[in-house]
Order: C-alpha cells, then structure tokens, then sequence
C-alpha cells in the first residue's frame, strides 16, 4: 500500500492585502456621496458640453437676423424668442456659454498661477520677501473687486482678453494668501528637510514638493472663483466695459434687454436664468470639493 507523500513543492495559496487606495479615491469617494455635489457637476458638465457642440446645438448662428420676427416671445420655432433685432435668444445663450466658460477658466487660471507663485516665494522665504508682497496684496484687497475689474477694464478697453486679465488681477491676493498659509505649514516638515539634504534648490523644492500639497484649498476656491470670475464678468459686459457686442455675452444681453423689459420680457429672463444656473451649479461643486478635501473628515 503506498502513502501519499504530501507535495511540500507546492506553495500554499496566501491571501493578497487589500490594495490600498490613494487620497484622491477617499476624496472621489466622498464626492459622490454628496448628492448636491454631483447635481453640481451635472450642470457643470452640461454646460461644458453646451459650449462644445454649440453649432450643432443652436438652430441658427447667433449673428442671424430676422427682422420680421422681432422681439417674438418664445415659440416652437425659438425656444426663448427673439430679440430686438430677430436674433434667436436661445442660440444666443448657447453660444454665450463658451464666452462664459472662457472667462471663468482663463481668468481663475492666471489668479492661480501668479497669486500661488507670488504666495509660494511669500511663505517659502519669509521676512522682508513676504512682508512686500503681503502688503501688496493688502492694497489689492482693500479695493473692491468689482471696482478693480471696472477700473482695469476700462483702462485697457473692452474685449474678451481684457476682460480675463481684469477679473484675474483682482482675484490674485485670494489665492497668494491660500497658497502662502499653506506654505508655511508645509516648508518645516520632513520631505522638506529631505529634499534639501539631497540637494533640491528652492526652485525644485516649491514646485515638485510643496504646491503639490496646496492643491486641495486651490482646487476648491478655484471651483468658487470660476462663479464669480462669470459673475464679474457680466456685471462689466452689463455696464458696456465687457466683451463687445453682436458677441453673445450673457451680461451684454442683459445690457440690452433693460430697455425692453416691459414688452420683451424673455429678452432678460433667459440671459438670467442661463447666469444663475451656472453660478449655482458651480457653488454646489465647490461647497462639494471643500467638504470632500476636508481631512477633519477622514475616516
């Protein structure tokens, strides 16, 4: 009778750890949790999308006229109406979105890039370096932004990119503050110290090892800056220091609309509504970020 010698050869089968997820996972996954915030990145999304296909969304170009049907309400044949001049109002909107968009990046973008670097070298290195630029942004902030944006506006005149650099000068001292708090917490600890015993010049350690981990307190202003980048930006389009019409604005719409108010009611109410959607989807995704990237609720 043989015996069954046992095959020690073979190894035996041992359970994989868990794989470990990363911080963005934890954050992705407290996103989705917020029903707020995923309305907010749907409306977010679908004006992303809105502004892409645009031509093939609208059903005219938003120069086209139509002088026999001006000031039409709105009807089958256009969803929001016409306007002084026979314009479809709904292609208009449509088309408003992409203008709107590019602001609200574009203007935020520039902030970020000079206010974080202006608040990185502010925080990095201290003393007289931080003290001139803190006070600078100071005088920044002691004005209001509306009335930088105006006064900046009309000193470069009126048009798309002088539009985008006057929002996002006045939004500069936000984030060189952000990005400055941060910086300070983050330039004592022990990466740091290791990347400056291995030799890292300043330039290195700013980029690669500290503005890595501001990103969170950025992304979430960021996402609230876009709002009132729109804001602002209608609000100069609104008092004609804006982006230069026949372009479909949504502020200069509604520049145009107040002289029409009482009979053309749907030549202001679409432009408002198309404004107030947006900054509401935007703030949802914002207050979402904020709640998600806030390490008090790690678990």
């Amino acid at each position: 009778m043989s015996s069954q010698i046992p095959n020690k050869g073979k190894k035996e089968k041992t359970k994989k750890p868990p794989k470990k997820r990363g911080q963005w996972y934890e954050v992705w996954k407290r996103l989705r949790s917020n029903k707020a915030a995923i309305v907010g990145a749907i409306i977010i999304g679908v004006l992303v999308l809105t502004a892409i296909f645009a031509p093939f969304i609208a059903p005219t170009h938003y120069r086209t006229q139509d002088l026999d049907n001006r000031q039409q309400p709105p009807s089958f044949e256009h969803l929001f109406g016409t306007d002084n001049f026979g314009r479809c109002i709904f292609s208009r909107v449509v088309y408003g979105s992409r203008i709107s968009i590019q602001v609200g990046f574009v203007a935020v973008g520039l902030a970020i890039v000079v206010g974080g670097l202006l608040g990185a070298i502010s925080g990095y290195y201290s003393g007289h370096v931080d003290n001139i630029i803190m006070r600078l942004m100071d005088i920044l902030l002691s004005i209001p932004g509306i009335l930088l944006a105006i006064a900046i506006a009309a000193s470069l005149g009126p048009g798309l990119v002088n539009v985008m650099i006057a929002v996002g000068i006045g939004s500069i001292p936000r984030y060189a503050r952000i990005v400055r708090a941060s910086v300070l917490s983050l330039r004592d600890q022990e990466f740091v110290e290791a990347a400056r015993a291995v030799g890292a010049n300043d330039l290195r350690i700013i980029l690669k090892h500290i503005m890595p981990n501001c990103l969170a307190p950025i992304i979430v202003q960021g996402t609230l800056g876009v709002a009132e980048a729109i804001l602002s930006a209608a609000g100069l389009s609104f008092l004609g220091l804006g982006i230069e019409l026949p372009k479909p604005e949504w502020g200069a719409m509604l520049s145009e609309a107040r002289h029409y108010m009482r009979d053309s009611w749907h030549m202001s109410v679409f432009p408002g509504l198309a404004i107030m959607i947006t900054i509401f989807g935007l703030n949802l995704l914002g207050d979402g970020l904020r709640d998600a990237l806030d390490p008090r609720l790690k678990g």
